[in-house]
């Protein structure tokens, strides 16, 4: 990585001086944040303590202090005579369960030629050969009916016998798959667009790529909820926002932090997660869906809102987005379709006036010029014959079953040393733990046992321990040895402790 001191440590290091918590732990929690959310990847190197102090203007004795408590808490390596790394992997190596993206990359660590070096985008997911494995709230591809998805891929293939050209069928098709798709976003989500209120990508992530390529200008303020999601962060910090962060609660993001901040600074963008807040899974209350609407009217600001995990809802009348009550067109709506298919046959969308949508398109053109008709006109077909409705509530049948296994299973083994609530819709649930104890010991202790803990599902902060558990992806059996692992390593640590 380039020298370290070109990091802009201030746009996400914020320190307050009227605050009651010692700086050195402001600058702890700080440093815990900007790793959890990717801002400082692993192996990054960091500047010297003078250096550092000067960028941040704090005493250097201070900072000493908290890079030695966040040596000891396992979140960065001092080593003499070459410098501070985050969350180093020389002690990892000899571990086979580990497997970093970079140790597979066998090409030159040199080059021909320069390049420039992001030191805020990352690959922050690991792989792992462990038996059992948690993630963020993935769904189980066990379920994917691909034999039916074949056959009719197959069948189209076959049948693509036209006098038309194929740029003629291409035009064709994709304005049938759009209107279709619409069609299916208003009866499902209740928001009221036609197809040239949507643009289809191939996955959620493009899709919020693209809408911050055209919204977001370099030092535009940002506004995100905290704990938030790693790469949507890193996407928004990437395009240039000068990101702010507001604490949620129970009934979602704090407005009230919201219009304080509103009232001081231009805000050019909101980004929300309403219906299911990731990581804590949380859904924004009435009272503050409409305030937040108000604001955004009052203040001027966008909400990106990004519904990623729409699919699988529980209740029967599931609380639909905040896009459903947009009448004065603030809200640029983004979300996931079909998460249950294989690779390659969902989609990311983006819902938007027509003009911005017309806008995307020029830089879709570029970024993914092609457009697989056959996988649009299986989809089509799907959703045109009712299969997708079929297949959705054939899925949240089998997840609302694990999902009630999974909180017995919480109760029964983990008891009172987790608080949590029952989420309604989303493949994951947040669990905080009521003992105090480093999460990284715990995703050790776990790997040694069997149990693959990503460092993506570990959030700690002055006042939360807390774990994202996503239990989609596993069968009863599977849930039953991964609690009992995760239990049997949190009473070594606590054992430990005591």
């Amino acid at each position: 990585m380039d020298s370290p001191v070109q990091i802009p440590f201030k746009s996400f290091i914020q320190l307050k001086s009227e605050d009651t918590t010692a700086l050195y732990l402001q600058i702890v929690f700080e440093f815990i944040k900007a790793i959890q959310i990717g801002l400082l990847p692993e192996g990054t190197k960091l500047p010297g303590t003078r250096i550092l102090c000067k960028l941040l203007n704090v005493n250097r004795n201070t900072l000493i202090k908290a890079f030695q408590d966040l040596e000891l808490q396992g979140w960065i390596e001092i080593l003499p005579n070459k410098g501070t790394f985050i969350l180093s992997e020389k002690q990892l190596k000899n571990k086979p369960e580990f497997i970093s993206p970079s140790t597979k990359n066998t090409s030159k660590v040199n080059s021909g030629f320069t390049f420039k070096n992001s030191a805020i985008l990352e690959n922050p997911k690991e792989t792992s050969d462990l038996p059992y494995q948690f993630n963020d709230g993935l769904p189980d591809l066990r379920l994917v009916q691909t034999d039916v998805l074949a056959r009719l891929y197959v069948s189209k293939l076959k049948s693509q016998k036209s006098l038309k050209t194929w740029e003629q069928i291409q035009i064709q098709s994709h304005l049938n798959f759009k209107t279709h798709f619409s069609n299916f976003l208003n009866l499902t989500r209740g928001i009221r667009i036609s197809a040239s209120n949507i643009l289809t990508t191939s996955s959620h992530e493009i899709s919020l790529y693209l809408v911050t390529k055209l919204l977001i200008s370099p030092g535009d303020k940002v506004i995100v909820a905290s704990p938030g999601y790693y790469i949507s962060n890193m996407t928004l910090t990437d395009s240039g926002a000068h990101i702010i962060s507001i604490p949620v609660d129970k009934d979602g993001i704090s407005t009230e932090k919201l219009k304080e901040i509103c009232q001081k600074q231009q805000i050019r963008i909101l980004y929300l997660t309403s219906n299911y807040h990731y990581p804590t899974t949380t859904s924004l209350s009435a009272k503050r869906r409409m305030e937040v609407l108000e604001l955004a009217n009052l203040y001027g600001f966008v909400i990106i809102e990004d519904d990623y995990d729409f699919d699988f809802h529980y209740d029967n009348n599931p609380v639909l987005p905040l896009a459903a009550l947009d009448t004065n067109e603030r809200i640029v709506y983004i979300g996931s379709f079909g998460r249950s298919l294989p690779a390659g046959f969902g989609y990311g969308f983006i819902a938007a006036p027509a003009a911005f949508i017309k806008e995307l398109e020029k830089h879709q053109n570029i970024l993914e010029p092609g457009i697989d008709v056959i996988k649009e006109q299986v989809l089509t077909d799907w959703i045109r014959e009712g299969e997708v409705h079929r297949l959705s509530k054939k899925n949240k049948k089998i997840y609302k079953e694990r999902r009630d296994y999974f909180v017995s299973l919480l109760k029964e083994k983990l008891g009172a040393k987790i608080k949590f609530q029952i989420p309604v819709r989303g493949l994951a649930i947040w669990v905080e733990w009521q003992n105090k104890f480093n999460l990284v010991q715990l995703q050790k202790t776990c790997a040694s046992n069997g149990l693959f803990l990503p460092k993506t599902v570990l959030y700690q902060t002055k006042d939360v321990t807390a774990t994202r558990l996503g239990f989609g992806h596993l069968d009863k059996i599977e849930m039953e040895n991964a609690i009992t692992i995760l239990n049997t390593s949190l009473e070594t640590i606590l054992n430990d402790v005591l």
